[in-house]
């Protein structure tokens, strides 16, 4: 692999935030453009509490957003770029974790996911960072938790996860104009049951790109045939944790995936990049770039948002 600088820019004002200890509260931030790692202020909340539950990041518009448990219930921290530290904001009108969500400008969609007494839920809410307000959107069609959302096009998909109808078998659409669900198959790539956890997919110039965790492979979505095919290898091991402890994002025009390696100092955080411009090589290679290191992090990612991407 080499360390050559992928096609990220300055206008896209990109950095990759990322949490690489058990203490949740604590996120570092990558710059890919100027290449320098900066530690954010730590979310003033209780660490005991906060650390054992479980939490979801969002990156949407200038700020992270990271949702979590405190002690009398679900809690949201909102990091600004402008202001650059961290305030409790506003919840949800149904709070919830482990629900899918995507990103669209200023705008973020959340659905499906499990309130604080397990109940799996069908809700949705739109929240938008310009005014730090959430609305209630219609419900999906069925309640869906450990699922995994994205924008295409505009329009909001809801993949995996799972509930007692077996709804991990088919995604859900929304459309923003017309305010409606509608079901859709054929789009969770291979081994994305609910007891795999979230689908590893996400979204680069309006293509869906997803990982295939056991074989750790990379493929990509056919809207003409509504097919995935294989593309290549990924760059670290997603098959040690069924998925976890490693990032799968979009970053500019191309595929980010952070994970953890051993390095001649010791255990790292690296973060791997490849645009789908540069094509496939001969024998399914493709050229992953580094683009930045951590040195003594550890080889867990336990969260990781990309702001500005």
């Amino acid at each position: 692999m080499t360390t050559n600088s992928p096609h990220i820019t300055k206008s896209s004002q990109v950095l990759v935030c990322i949490v690489c200890s058990s203490d949740s509260r604590v996120w570092d931030a990558f710059d890919p453009v100027t290449k320098k790692w900066m530690r954010l202020p730590e979310i003033p909340t209780d660490q005991d509490i906060f650390n054992h539950s479980d939490k979801k990041s969002l990156a949407v518009g200038s700020e992270l957003l990271v949702f979590g448990r405190e002690q009398f219930g679900f809690a949201t921290w909102k990091y600004s770029l402008v202001e650059q530290n961290w305030r409790k904001c506003d919840g949800m009108h149904r709070p919830r974790c482990l629900f899918g969500s995507g990103t669209l400008g200023s705008i973020a969609i959340v659905a499906g996911g499990s309130d604080q007494n397990g109940n799996i839920l069908k809700s949705a809410e739109l929240y938008d960072s310009s005014r730090g307000s959430w609305e209630r959107l219609p419900n999906m069609h069925s309640p869906r938790t450990l699922c995994t959302g994205f924008f295409i096009h505009g329009k909001f998909y809801v993949i995996g996860g799972g509930s007692s109808n077996d709804s991990s078998t088919y995604g859900e659409e929304f459309d923003i104009k017309t305010k409606k669900w509608r079901k859709i198959d054929d789009v969770c790539p291979n081994v994305t049951m609910a007891a795999d956890g979230h689908p590893l997919v996400t979204v680069v110039s309006n293509e869906l790109y997803g990982v295939e965790k056991l074989s750790n492979m990379i493929m990509k979505y056919n809207k003409r045939n509504y097919s995935w095919e294989v593309l290549g290898r990924l760059p670290v091991r997603a098959d040690l944790f069924h998925g976890c402890g490693i990032a799968f994002k979009a970053c500019g025009e191309g595929l980010l995936v952070v994970g953890g390696e051993r390095r001649p100092l010791g255990e790292a955080i690296v973060l791997n990049y490849w645009s789908p411009k540069s094509g496939v090589k001969d024998g399914g290679i493709l050229d992953w770039k580094v683009i930045g290191v951590k040195e003594h992090a550890g080889a867990f990612v336990y969260d990781c948002a990309v702001m500005g991407s």
